[in-house]
């Protein structure tokens, strides 16, 4: 059934900030949520997560309402990666990277060979491995954002939910990154991120979710949602939408509108 927003608004302050959503994201599937600055891509993606109430319609998990799953079943099942990449504490990385396992433990219990071998994984697939004896702190940008993801990973949820986790990284560790989001979709887990690239967004995403003024402008296929038109629409420039002589897709600005 997957994770699906029906009728959903979130209003802060008194202010809409997501104007009555309908979405369904699919389990072993990338969806892009996409659109201009305030457009309501952060907010629906906290909604999605249980970390921001519904003013109207709400959100479920494989159709449980996630507002009825206890924060522990939540944490288990979604795991949350925000924009802001602030680390308060600083804690050695493979520390810090265990607390995503805490979900899966009891409270004054010693991570078991499990929650080791999950650690090691993520540390694995992020390329952190060799920063697992740093501090946090003492990491670069984009090192502190890969180590954020191995968190998240080390859970091994059924759902990442992940807001703009390029905005720090060089192009390389972008494509990194992205291919390891790839991968947890591939494994089966639902995947979906918050993305300004658009060039990206039609390189990674099987689905896109295009808001506008916290409406839904276009949703579908990456390929079938940025289009010229929708992007114009949305963003107000007039972009080429096209494929490089490798088969790359691509999206360049031209003029605004």
């Amino acid at each position: 059934m997957g994770l699906t927003a029906t009728g959903l608004s979130v209003s802060r302050a008194g202010r809409v900030l997501v104007d009555g959503v309908d979405a369904r994201f699919a389990s072993g599937r990338i969806t892009a949520i996409l659109g201009p600055n305030g457009a309501g891509k952060s907010t629906l993606l906290k909604a999605l997560a249980g970390l921001l109430p519904a003013s109207a319609g709400g959100v479920s998990l494989d159709g449980q309402p996630i507002g009825a799953m206890t924060p522990r079943e939540r944490a288990r099942r979604i795991g949350y990666l925000p924009q802001d990449g602030t680390v308060h504490w600083n804690l050695m990385v493979r520390d810090l990277v265990a607390l995503g396992r805490m979900p899966h433990r009891s409270p004054y219990a010693a991570p078991s060979a499990h929650d080791e071998q999950a650690v090691e994984q993520a540390l694995d697939a992020t390329d952190t491995t060799h920063l697992a004896d740093r501090p946090v702190l003492t990491l670069s940008g984009g090192e502190r954002a890969r180590v954020l993801l191995a968190r998240v990973l080390a859970g091994r949820p059924d759902w990442l939910l992940v807001d703009e986790p390029l905005a720090s990284l060089d192009p390389a560790y972008q494509l990194d990154v992205l291919a390891r989001l790839r991968a947890a979709g591939q494994a089966g887990a639902g995947v979906v991120l918050v993305l300004h690239d658009l060039s990206l967004a039609l390189r990674t995403a099987d689905a896109a979710l295009l808001l506008a003024g916290g409406k839904v402008l276009a949703a579908g296929s990456a390929d079938t949602v940025l289009t010229p038109q929708t992007i114009a629409q949305a963003y107000g420039v007039e972009v080429e939408v096209g494929r490089t002589a490798g088969g790359i897709p691509y999206v360049l600005s031209s003029e605004r509108l």
